[in-house]
């Protein structure tokens, strides 16, 4: 959530926030009455209570003339008090529930617009002319079925549509691309992390993901509990209502789940293959920083995504993602953008996103300094980024890297968990 302080100080940069991201302007309006409810009637419940301590002890020292009338005010006093408590209790609820339907502050350097207003930041990689190679690339799904790597049928079959099976060598270079992600993170310092898949509401809603992501929730009623679509979700939720001393941070996780999305609202989209699915694997990269440091942190993550990318050997292109589909906890995104030959456009493949203090104030994560001498204690800044979701990665390294024969070639950096693999081909039977 953001500062209530910076709303009453400045609502015009929250209105134009909301503005920017296509969202309701009136709840700002909203907020503001709700939160002045909440102060006034705050106000009047310590008055009262004052008046009402002040009488307890003016009660026993008054003649038996002045004693039935304080008793009497005594009387109106506990049904005001117990009027004003209410009405702040009310208010302050109200104000609560809107603050948790307000976005975080849009970075003034977004690009404005929806989801195709995005600003292209940087391009690598070099698209393979496959006509002047002398074949037609196929789509990761033949390749992947000739390969005896992906069966959409089967999943089909045990659990509908949009799940799959990865055997044989699909199965081998999952778990190769989760191992080689796992070391690159190591190597820089995250902390491995596997997380749990089964959250509280508390967690969820304090990442944002209950808000206009909640259609793609998974929510199991019987128990309350949310599958997550990220393991953002835990890790965010790791160090809820905790104080970290500030000079332990930076503090960076990689965490490795299965994540679920329904992926409601995409009826009809990526319906071939494994690209858009209900379940799949992702190693995700986490930050816990002091304030000052988010923008660059959210640079160093971009970096570790563009130098994961690059040991693919995946031609990419980076995007500043525009206000409309920055989504509710992000201040700012930048995607990671893989070539997919068979669609002839870049798809997203990794998103780093720097919250600033957003999910912090609502999962109560604060950090402890020293400064002039005084101890001081503020929210941190949170920042995720996505280093390997598994389906759409396999998705890029096939078609980018297929031969004529059918076979894929196996970039270096995977070769040494694929026990010295140089290409991917069928299991011998």
């Amino acid at each position: 959530m953001i500062d209530l302080r910076l709303l009453r100080e400045d609502p015009d940069r929250v209105r134009a926030s909301q503005r920017a991201r296509g969202e309701d302007v009136a709840l700002v309006d909203a907020l503001l009455s709700a939160d002045e409810r909440r102060r006034s009637s705050g106000v009047r419940f310590d008055e009262l209570r004052s008046e009402q301590k002040a009488l307890g002890k003016r009660i026993p020292k008054a003649s038996p003339e002045e004693r039935a009338e304080l008793l009497q005010r005594a009387e109106q006093l506990k049904t005001d008090v117990k009027a004003a408590d209410a009405q702040q209790h009310e208010a302050d609820e109200e104000a609560k529930q809107l603050l948790l339907k307000l976005g975080n502050l849009v970075h003034p350097d977004v690009p404005e617009g929806g989801e195709e207003d995005f600003v292209v930041l940087e391009t690598h990689g070099t698209i393979r002319d496959f006509g002047a190679e002398g074949f037609e690339p196929k789509d990761h799904l033949e390749l992947g079925e000739a390969l005896g790597a992906i069966d959409m049928e089967r999943g089909a079959k045990v659990s509908g549509s949009r799940f799959y099976y990865l055997t044989g060598v699909g199965a081998l270079l999952e778990l190769a691309l989760v191992n080689a992600a796992i070391a690159q993170a190591t190597e820089a310092g995250f902390i491995p992390m596997l997380t749990p898949t089964l959250v509280r509401p508390r967690a969820m809603e304090g990442t944002g993901f209950l808000g206009q992501a909640a259609e793609n929730v998974y929510h199991l009623e019987k128990d309350d509990y949310y599958l997550v679509g990220t393991s953002e979700v835990p890790l965010a939720a790791y160090h809820m209502d905790e104080i970290l001393d500030a000079d332990k941070l930076p503090l960076r996780y990689a965490g490795f789940s299965p994540c679920y999305r329904r992926e409601a609202g995409t009826y009809g989209k990526d319906t071939r293959g494994i690209f858009r699915v209900h379940q799949f694997d992702k190693v995700e990269m986490f930050s816990y920083v002091a304030p000052e440091d988010a923008e660059a942190e959210h640079k160093r993550l971009l970096e570790w995504e563009k130098q994961w990318l690059n040991s693919l050997e995946l031609p990419f292109q980076v995007i500043d993602v525009a206000t409309g589909d920055l989504g509710a906890s992000a201040s700012r995104k930048y995607d990671c953008e893989a070539w997919i030959p068979t669609q002839g456009k870049y798809r997203e493949l990794t998103s780093a996103s720097n919250c600033d203090s957003f999910q912090a104030r609502r999962l109560s994560v604060r950090m402890r300094e020293e400064r002039e001498g005084r101890k001081t204690v503020q929210p941190l800044a949170t920042l995720n980024g996505t280093l390997c979701a598994v389906p759409r990665t396999i998705v890029a390294l096939l078609e980018n890297h297929q031969q004529a024969d059918g076979t894929v070639l196996v970039p270096q950096v995977l070769r040494p968990y694929l026990g010295g693999r140089e290409i991917l081909e069928p299991l011998a039977k």
